[in-house]
């Protein structure tokens, strides 16, 4: 589906959203805000049930956003080793019953518009995956083959962008994680493992915290990482990044990796196209102040990822971006969502920053939700 740049068609706000669930079972300031937060446009996640029940459900939502003219984000998040069995845990057994769901899932979207959202963390997150350094990953599951976990992974997301690019009106796109996490040129090399010749880009942040300002620039160059990588054969690790020549812990600096990318492409002869190369959706939901620096020394692992405190809205879902390198700031990850129990290398049960038992993941959590409320940039006007 082509977006254009001016006149876009409404993002859809379902109004069987989880969120409006939620705000069923709450009272008083915990339920205005999760109606307040409910009245926004936010991705509808599917993450199990059989093929045929995904296929349903996926007809049902985009039924109800075709009738009302408006585009659904729809998250598929069922994909084996689902984040590599932690927080988020779960997805189908193998690849070929992961592919049924997948077809299951496209037939629901049919030739109704519609903007997917192809398994966060997919990319970030590889069972038994060395990088291009050669540096095995964190992610080792017991019961995985370490011969072949990884390239089923981009076997799996590979043949699911075929499945759904074959669909007339669907835009896709897959993990690019976030300017946190992997270089441009390590995100480039698993994207392009992965398909993302056939799809329509990459989608950044996701129940992340990074602000706009590091989240745009890492878009811009995993974009033009891509190009270089896609049309010249460029090695992906020649890619400059957050980490070099820029540092990452000052945006200031990152100019000098804009520097560096302007090097290459005229070292290579190539021109940028942002029209003609891949581009980014990120996910504001939650990045309104940006990420969260935990107090020096106080924990083994902060999980800076996980509830942080004090973190706001970002900007309002919309497809008019203004940004040659983005198709669309959205809210991926559902706020006020929590993001799992979270210890900091505690042994539990509370977080130890917020003095509480966190909910599960996926749950509704009524502190961050007024968190994010009070703390929104810009902010949320009448709540």
């Amino acid at each position: 589906m082509a977006v254009p740049d001016h006149g876009q068609p409404e993002l859809f706000t379902n109004p069987e959203s989880t969120t409006r669930a939620a705000a069923e079972q709450l009272q008083g300031e915990a339920r205005q805000d999760a109606l307040a937060l409910s009245r926004f446009p936010s991705a509808t996640w599917f993450a199990g049930g059989t093929p045929a029940e995904v296929e349903r459900q996926v007809t049902r939502l985009v039924d109800h956003a075709a009738a009302e003219q408006s585009v659904p984000v729809l998250v598929a998040y069922n994909i084996p080793e689902r984040d590599c069995s932690l927080y988020s845990s779960g997805g189908t057994n193998e690849t070929e019953s992961y592919l049924a769901w997948m077809r299951g899932f496209a037939t629901g979207i049919g030739d109704r518009p519609a903007i997917v959202v192809l398994e966060p963390d997919s990319l970030g997150i590889i069972p038994w995956y060395s990088s291009l350094d050669g540096s095995m990953g964190q992610c080792r599951p017991p019961d995985g083959d370490p011969d072949e976990a990884a390239s089923n992974r981009f076997i799996q997301l590979s043949a699911a962008v075929d499945i759904l690019a074959a669909l007339p009106n669907v835009r896709v796109y897959l993990d690019g994680t976030g300017s946190s996490w992997l270089a441009p040129g390590e995100a480039a090399d698993r994207l392009i493992k992965a398909n993302v010749a056939k799809a329509d880009g990459y989608f950044l942040n996701v129940s992340n915290f990074e602000s706009d300002a590091r989240v745009t620039a890492y878009a811009r160059w995993i974009s033009d990482c891509l190009a270089l990588v896609m049309a010249r054969d460029v090695d992906p690790r020649e890619c400059p990044s957050q980490y070099g020549p820029a540092t990452f812990e000052d945006v200031a600096t990152w100019g000098a990796t804009d520097v560096a990318y302007d090097v290459l492409f005229d070292k290579e002869g190539l021109v940028r196209d942002p029209t003609s190369q891949k581009r980014a959706i990120i996910d504001t939901s939650r990045n309104g102040v940006g990420s969260w620096t935990p107090p020096e020394s106080r924990y083994s692992d902060p999980e800076i990822w996980c509830n942080p405190p004090d973190r706001g809205l970002g900007r309002r879902p919309t497809l008019n971006t203004n940004h040659p390198y983005v198709d669309a700031f959205l809210w991926i990850k559902i706020p006020g969502e929590s993001d799992g129990q979270c210890y900091r290398g505690t042994s539990g049960p509370t977080d130890p920053e917020r003095g509480i038992e966190a909910p599960p993941a996926g749950s509704w959590f009524p502190d961050q939700a007024r968190e994010l409320i009070r703390y929104a940039v810009p902010p949320l006007t009448g709540s």
